[in-house]
């Protein structure tokens, strides 16, 4: 998958979970037969230390340009440094 290739070798994430949820979004905008619409990203990478939600998302849109320009229609992200995850796990 062209999504979990390209965000691994951008970010280095310590994990990485890209779930195709095109299916849930059938006949809403932006769905199309095949699926690879729509997405849940959760990843977690020292790349977003010191940089705010907002930031983080520009940065997983810029790594996703091409799959965005060819159709991608949503991303539904969590960006997490590694001590952000370990404090949510710990909770």
């Amino acid at each position: 998958m062209a999504i979990d290739s390209k965000l691994r070798q951008r970010f280095a994430p310590v994990r990485l979970a890209v779930e195709d949820d095109s299916q849930r979004h059938h006949g809403h905008a932006g769905w199309r037969e095949g699926g690879e619409t729509h997405f849940n990203v959760e990843i977690v990478s020292a790349a977003f230390e010191g940089q705010g939600r907002v930031a983080r998302q520009r940065l997983v849109y810029a790594a996703l340009k091409d799959e965005l320009d060819a159709g991608l229609h949503a991303l539904a992200l969590v960006t997490l440094t590694p001590a952000e995850d370990a404090a949510r796990a710990a909770s």
